[in-house]
């Protein structure tokens, strides 16, 4: 299964035509499927905001590149392509366009927007395999047998997700009693831990001080 951002604007022939034209032009020919409307969170490069994405899709085979060395021993890659795109944009802000290819079968509207879907889930999905690997230390644990390594992330992977879990819980609901993220016995272990005292409150943090004590 593949789900990815084209990156180049490859040549391709559609399913339907034997032209051979560039990606963005193919798709944007198509007519739309449908619009949806997204909440884009706030990043160093815009504010946060709604935005209305209209929805394309089509059926593509993509050329092997003149350029390479075994060019005429290549086959065309039939691909589904899926276009979001912002057609009208606050002024002064760029639009929105998400170019996206699949080998996932497109058969209509929902199809388009569970893809859509899954993909904004990227960042999220890239901080998993960095509390994975920074935060579990996975690759300094040096297992010399696949026995061991799956061992090891069947138990990772549930702590890797609890952690994520724990971060953005505290994010969202950063003022809620600890208990609404922690057992009582969890956070009870924690707080006697950090305050080295083996008597725990009645009540402690917020979920955010609770992170920050981990």
């Amino acid at each position: 299964m593949l789900l990815i951002r084209a990156y180049q604007n490859r040549s391709v022939k559609s399913v339907d035509s034997e032209e051979v034209e560039k990606l963005e032009s193919a798709i944007r020919k198509a007519s739309p499927v449908g619009v949806v409307t997204r909440e884009l969170s706030k990043n160093p490069e815009r504010k946060a905001r709604e935005a209305t994405l209209t929805l394309r899709t089509i059926s593509v085979e993509i050329q092997p590149p003149k350029t390479h060395i075994n060019y005429k021993s290549l086959k065309p890659i039939k691909i589904q392509v899926i276009l979001a795109s912002e057609e009208n944009p606050p002024s002064g802000v760029d639009p929105v366009s998400w170019l996206l290819l699949t080998t996932l079968t497109i058969t209509g509207f929902d199809y388009v927007v569970q893809c859509r879907r899954w993909y904004s889930y990227r960042w999220l999905i890239e901080r998993y395999h960095y509390v994975l690997k920074s935060g579990c230390r996975l690759e300094q644990l040096q297992l010399e047998t696949a026995a061991r390594i799956e061992r090891a992330l069947a138990t990772y992977t549930i702590v890797a997700w609890r952690l994520l879990w724990l971060t953005y819980e505290s994010r969202y609901n950063p003022e809620a009693p600890a208990d609404t993220i922690l057992e009582t016995h969890e956070w009870q272990a924690l707080y006697c831990t950090i305050n080295k005292t083996s008597i725990p409150p009645d009540t402690w943090l917020t979920p955010r001080c609770a992170i920050r004590q981990q």
